[in-house]
């Protein structure tokens, strides 16, 4: 999962940029990750959806089960 993040991390992200220093492209890099990959990215082990749109489906069914009991 590591090789994975990391072969993403380059293709997407990181060949496609030149930083001035290096605290700049470590704040870019951490801004990309919790940006783009782990809110819009499409995750395999949460059925190929978004984070952001599996807590909304997760959230809408417990509300529907909470409204049922």
């Amino acid at each position: 999962m590591a090789e994975s993040f990391f072969a993403t991390l380059k293709t997407e992200f990181y060949y496609r940029r030149i930083w001035p220093t290096r605290a700049r492209a470590i704040r870019d890099v951490a801004a990309w990750i919790e940006d783009r990959y782990n809110r819009r990215r499409r995750h395999s082990s949460i059925g190929h959806v978004t984070p952001v749109d599996f807590e909304l489906q997760y959230s809408s069914q417990a509300a529907e089960i909470q409204l049922a009991a």
